[in-house]
């Protein structure tokens, strides 16, 4: 059978991985207005975030700043934003935090046809958050 990582322990497998012009400023963003709570954040000797890990729910996002030079800064160059979905309980309410700290709100709250309810924002460097309650069963 191939990897079950992450299925005994109770840890996600899958972390969405993205990088920053400004990874605080990107830290303090995803932390005050879109819920995130800092796990952690291990910086260089520059100042630059070399690697920080942010959670939402049971599942969590890793970021840095560009321009390390580490293989993952590497192979990123050049690329565009990336979306990510979160589930959350309370779509209104996570959309109007977004609101009060002046995210950008691409799609406001919505009733789905497939029986979510979500809302689409971007962050400040361009990188499309989706906040919904659709949870799709993975098998395990």
């Amino acid at each position: 059978m191939i990897g079950m990582a992450g299925k005994s322990d109770g840890r996600p497998s899958i972390y969405p991985t993205l990088l920053y012009a400004d990874a605080k400023a990107a830290i303090r963003q995803l932390t005050e207005a879109l819920g995130f709570t800092e796990l952690s954040v291990y910086e260089g000797e520059d100042g630059a975030v070399v690697h920080a890990e942010l959670v939402q729910g049971n599942g969590a996002v890793m970021l840095g700043s560009k321009g390390t030079g580490s293989a993952f800064d590497s192979a990123m160059k050049g690329a565009g934003p990336t979306g990510v979905y979160i589930v959350v309980d309370d779509v209104d309410a996570h959309h109007r935090r977004a609101v009060e700290h002046g995210v950008e709100i691409l799609m406001p709250p919505t009733d789905q046809d497939y029986g979510s309810r979500d809302y689409m924002a971007r962050d400040a460097e361009g990188n499309v958050w989706s906040f919904g309650t659709y949870a799709p069963e993975t098998g395990g």
